[in-house]
């Protein structure tokens, strides 16, 4: 009864006031007055005709075209206007189909909203970051320039150490706006993939050689997972996967225990070769791992920013793996140690 179209309903009324003027007329006129048998089936006809006109012309023209104007513009909203998409009749259950269609474009601007709400907030957290992060390197420059200015410039034991801080502190800030660069270009597609085939194991060996000053300075091993020091070709872009790996690697090494370790595994998933950055070191808390590859954001700040580095290398890399149409995945636990693994095409 609640889900009738309005054709079944404007045929439900029309008969049923046609067997009540019938039952009334057989009660009320027949005993007075003898009448044919067909007189009573005209009568009834005629009064179900006359009130199925009346409810049919009442709910199409009064009730339902109301609810239709409703229900098309929740179709223009839905599709854009595109009136292929726009089809009702008096026959369809105009009222359940509504129902369907309000709560399916509610849901969706509730997530949309959702969404929006998100971007507003990455929005303001990325900016207030951003000048943050450029107004620490660009403070310190200033600082010690006016210093020199001041009268540093003349002292021989002052002006070498504060140009060597303000360069160190243009480097970061050149880092920093490279960085940014980089994301912005890799998240529009300006930065084209060269995808060529080359061997994962060795282009690890390359990088353990770049970044032995760190292994030197924090005293960790660097070393291959048992069965992964071998040869595993993989179909990729070879300067961007190495860019990936100097991130993981280098950090591995600046967060990681002293005298600890740093181990690369390679895993055969048919398709794909699965590419694992682990270390020993005091791990990340969970809280923090969902944030991780945002932008600038710092597990430990004051240790990362002693440590050097723009905080954008892991939101590169993820930019970067995603581009090649894989994932990244990250795992720790306090005090045993993290783990990075991404996927690359099998060549």
């Amino acid at each position: 009864m609640k889900n009738l179209t309005p054709f079944q309903l404007a045929l439900l009324n029309s008969s049923i006031i046609s067997l009540i003027v019938g039952i009334l007329y057989l009660l009320v006129l027949v005993p007075v007055q003898i009448h044919p048998w067909y007189i009573v089936l005209i009568i009834v006809s005629i009064t179900w005709l006359i009130s199925y006109i009346v409810f049919g012309y009442t709910l199409e023209f009064f009730i339902y075209r109301k609810i239709k104007l409703i229900y098309k513009s929740i179709h223009n909203l839905k599709f854009k206007g595109d009136k292929n998409k726009f089809k009702i009749e008096l026959k369809e259950d105009i009222i359940s189909e509504i129902n369907e269609e309000v709560a399916e474009w509610a849901k969706s601007k509730n997530i949309e909203l959702t969404q929006l709400k998100n971007v507003e907030t990455f929005r303001r957290e990325f900016l207030a970051n951003v000048s943050h992060e450029l107004k620490t390197p660009i403070f310190n420059i200033q600082g010690f320039v006016h210093s020199l200015l001041d009268g540093g410039l003349n002292d021989p034991s002052v002006n070498q150490k504060y140009l060597v801080k303000a360069a160190k502190n243009l480097d970061n800030l050149s880092e920093i706006v490279n960085d940014l660069e980089i994301i912005s270009r890799l998240e529009t597609g300006d930065i084209p993939l060269e995808l060529k085939t080359f061997d994962i194991h060795l282009l690890c060996q390359e990088v353990f050689e770049s970044l032995e000053f760190l292994k030197k300075r924090h005293h960790i091993n660097m070393s291959f997972k048992e069965g992964s020091n071998k040869s595993f070709y993989v179909l990729a872009d070879l300067d961007k996967i190495k860019t990936v790996l100097i991130n993981l690697i280098s950090n591995s090494l600046k967060y990681g225990k002293d005298n600890g370790k740093t181990l690369i595994g390679f895993y055969d998933m048919h398709e794909n070769i699965l590419v694992e950055v682990s270390d020993d070191g005091p791990g990340i808390s969970a809280e923090h791992l969902p944030r991780l590859f945002e932008r600038f954001y710092r597990v430990d700040k004051a240790r990362s920013r002693s440590e050097g580095g723009s905080g954008l290398g892991l939101a590169i890399v993820k930019h970067i793996i995603e581009a090649h149409e894989q994932n990244i995945n990250v795992r720790s636990t306090p005090k045993l140690g993290t783990t990075f693994s991404f996927t690359l095409k099998k060549a």
